[in-house]
């Protein structure tokens, strides 16, 4: 017998941004290969629950053929003999009057899902679950999606961890990926594939993909320039030189004073970790205000800091 992943997701829309994606987690291994589908020119697909992959791209074509969501979703599940066992959320990208029509998100939960099942769906978003603790690990996604703080990828995760907190899969957690796409949004412009992280395997996927987003962010994602920079002084300076000398790449002594061979330090590890994205100056800035928010030790502590600190500054 076929798998039954259990699983929940969300994909959503950013109408400011023109940002569409999915978020999802699952009790199966790779989610990320099954789940989301996403096209900036079409929407989001999460097809899931016995899942019939051929719904991601075949719902995207009939939205680029100017299908609502509710039409793709009806045309998807009335074709499909086994409908019933299935589930999917579409949501139209944003643009033209698609924040005005009530089809532009659409669900399907079909009544031979695995208990507990269901959907929840708001103005630019639809969230769906099924083998579920309980039905609040819905409402939870929802309500965290349309109340968090942050672009579109930050507040869906933060709707996977909701989710999850509430009860999240009954079966337990082994997955996790967030697919958003934007126009020229890809790495050099090139194709719309703004964020495309995964979590194949892991104890705490949804603790992991975060991580791996905000690795993936301070490395790909643009932010303007700031019109202001801090420079690093007192304990935070020591504490980060003392971490640069711990990674190798400072030879002296720290001492409360961030000067011209801690940053060539700095512009060492800057290399290494190809954060060229952003100058040694905008990297210096971000440690001095995220230091005291940044979690862990040693690089993971740089890495946590330096998304912090890029925070106030928006997204190209």
């Amino acid at each position: 017998m076929q798998p039954r992943p259990s699983t929940f997701s969300i994909a959503a829309r950013d109408p400011e941004t023109g940002a569409v994606g999915v978020a999802v987690q699952s009790k199966f291994v790779g989610v990320g290969a099954v789940v989301p589908f996403v096209s900036a020119d079409a929407g989001a697909v999460a097809t899931q629950s016995f899942a019939n992959v051929a719904y991601g791209p075949d719902g995207l074509d009939l939205l680029r053929e100017g299908h609502s969501a509710q039409e793709a979703v009806d045309e998807l599940t009335s074709s499909d003999d086994e409908a019933p066992q299935r589930q999917v959320g579409i949501v139209e990208a944003p643009g033209g009057d698609t924040a005005e029509r009530e089809d532009s998100v659409a669900a399907f939960s079909g009544d031979e899902c695995f208990d507990v099942y269901g959907d929840v769906q708001g103005t630019h978003y639809t969230v769906q679950g099924n083998i579920l603790e309980n039905r609040e690990t819905l409402t939870a996604m929802a309500e965290t999606f349309e109340e968090a703080d942050g672009g579109l990828p930050e507040r869906m995760i933060a709707a996977l961890h909701a989710g999850n907190d509430a009860g999240g899969d009954s079966r337990g957690e082994q997955s996790a990926a967030l697919y958003v796409a934007r126009h020229e949004g890809g790495y050099d412009g090139k194709n719309d594939r703004w964020v495309d992280v995964r979590v194949d395997d892991h104890e705490h996927p949804i603790d992991e993909l975060e991580r791996v987003f905000r690795l993936y962010d301070i490395t790909l994602l643009a932010r303007e320039e700031p019109d202001d920079t801090r420079e690093l002084s007192g304990e935070t300076a020591e504490a980060v030189a003392e971490t640069l000398a711990d990674l190798g790449f400072y030879d002296g002594t720290p001492d409360g004073e961030f000067g011209d061979g801690e940053r060539d330090a700095l512009e060492d590890f800057r290399g290494m970790n190809n954060f060229e994205n952003h100058s040694v100056a905008t990297l210096e800035d971000a440690l001095a205000r995220g230091w005291d928010d940044a979690d862990g030790e040693g690089e993971a502590r740089m890495v946590d800091a330096i998304w912090h600190g890029l925070q106030r500054l928006e997204r190209k």
